[in-house]
């Protein structure tokens, strides 16, 4: 029997917000423990929660974003459970009334478009953090991450491969970080996953049972995780059994999912309206205001590149997965307006760079100015592109402008015909039997003989005068 994968995601993106969502405790990460907190987060008898606006403010850019409808009205709810980690033994979040509904993004696979429908967006608080003495019996709890603001994005059951998940993901990461509301860091857990993943008969339109995974802290675990239990699910099946509605955990070790506990239902959290918060009141002069204010966003400044700087659109897509290689981008075309051998420079040599040294764009050790002084270089002959991968490590190296560099090291570019004819020559007297089988037909011999020349003039020589004074000469 042929399957066919339904999978769902819920994403909490942790908002930047200085405060919490209901006191005004702030939210700074690495305070020592429990120093963060106050009677309100901590939940003490008679205080009462108030909404910070920019938590609000910050989902409603979310929505917008997202295509969704921002609610008039919406509420808070209790969600009922107890947890070490959960002071007040509920949950601030919301259930019957979202703030956002009825959204989608779209991504981009092999080529093709496809929509993800967002089911819902809603606010709500974290919980604190536990951790376990390995040595004792013994669980310490920190409550400053308790109250720090929460956004839920729920999508709909449109997902159907982990390669799709991954690309919703990276989409959805990518919005967040371009809105300026959350960093977007899976490894730090600002940016968390829960997957929901079933299996149904290939043709069917009734879904299977669903497990929910958790403990996926990158964008490699995902895909890793839902594929083991997309095959974990199919193997049950496929053996007679029947898949049980459960919580599992992946373990990045050993690659598999294991069993967590029995999964909630809503009703097992007894969600009720919270009697502390009033409904909140959305109108539309605000969500103009809002949207009236919105950056441009990922797809947008896309098209914008393929149509305004005529560059591919897999160039554009890189360029503009993150907010900050765009703004470097555009930085550089000031210096060197020239879009492809800047995005050729910027895709290649500098992110190889960052990436091999561990770096974000933010902290690039080559300046976007410089960048762009290094390809006007190039472009005025000043010197060769092979020089220019000399002094772009250089300037990783030092921080010193190109041209500082160039002249320091005596880069510049021989253009000189006579000088460069003379080096042709003596390379061609040397090497009889290439000569005579490039005469022969060889053509491809040429190379051998622009190497040897830009050899003899250590990288230097002009690689177009090069190669018009060995045509010359070998064609004679």
């Amino acid at each position: 029997m042929k399957f066919e994968s339904v999978i769902g995601l819920e994403v909490h993106a942790q908002l930047k917000t200085k405060t919490k969502i209901f006191c005004n405790c702030s939210t700074a990460f690495g305070a020592p423990p429990n120093t963060h907190t106050c009677p309100v987060c901590l939940g003490m008898p008679g205080v009462l929660p108030v909404l910070n606006k920019k938590v609000v403010e910050y989902t409603i850019r979310m929505a917008i974003a997202t295509n969704c409808t921002v609610a008039g009205q919406s509420r808070f709810a209790r969600k009922n459970y107890f947890y070490p980690d959960l002071p007040k033994g509920y949950q601030i979040s919301q259930y019957e009334l979202p703030i956002a509904q009825f959204g989608y993004i779209d991504i981009e696979m092999n080529g093709d478009k496809k929509r993800i429908g967002i089911t819902r967006i809603h606010m709500e608080e974290d919980a604190g953090k536990l951790s376990h003495d390995p040595n004792r019996p013994v669980s310490m709890v920190d409550f400053n991450r308790t109250g720090v603001p929460l956004m839920e994005i729920v999508s709909e059951p449109d997902i159907r491969s982990p390669e799709e998940a991954g690309a919703y993901l990276r989409q959805l990461r990518s919005v967040v970080r371009y809105l300026g509301i959350c960093d977007g860091n899976m490894e730090e857990g600002s940016f968390r996953c829960d997957a929901n993943v079933s299996v149904m008969p290939m043709g069917s339109e009734t879904f299977g049972t669903r497990t929910e995974l958790k403990n996926l802290n990158s964008f490699k675990h995902v895909e890793k995780a839902i594929q083991f239990e997309i095959e974990r699910q199919k193997e049950v099946i496929g053996d007679g059994g029947q898949v049980i509605q459960e919580t599992r955990l992946w373990d990045p070790v050993k690659n598999m999912t294991t069993s967590m506990r029995g999964k909630e239902d809503a009703h097992d959290y007894r969600y009720f309206p919270d009697p502390d918060l009033l409904p909140l009141v959305i109108d539309e002069e605000w969500v103009n205001t809002v949207k009236s204010a919105l950056p441009e966003l990922p797809d947008e400044k896309k098209a914008r590149f393929v149509r305004e700087f005529d560059l591919p659109s897999y160039d554009a897509g890189v360029l503009t997965s993150v907010r900050e290689i765009a703004d470097y981008f555009e930085e550089c075309l000031k210096v060197f307006p020239k879009a492809k051998p800047v995005s050729n420079w910027v895709m290649g040599s500098l992110l190889g760079l960052l990436n091999a040294e561990g770096k974000s764009i933010e902290n690039s050790p080559v300046a976007a100015r410089d960048l762009g002084g290094l390809l006007k270089l190039i472009d005025e002959d000043v010197i060769s592109g092979k020089i220019a991968k000399t002094v772009f490590d250089e300037m990783a190296k030092t921080g010193k402008p190109p041209k500082v560099i160039v002249e320091e090291k005596g880069l510049v570019q021989v253009t000189d015909v006579s000088a460069i004819e003379s080096v042709v020559s003596e390379v061609i007297s040397r090497c009889p039997k290439e000569v005579e089988g490039y005469k022969a037909g060889k053509k491809k011999l040429l190379g051998f003989f622009v190497g040897q020349v830009m050899k003899e003039t250590k990288g230097k020589a002009n690689p177009k005068i090069v190669n018009e004074i060995l045509r010359e000469k070998l064609e004679v």
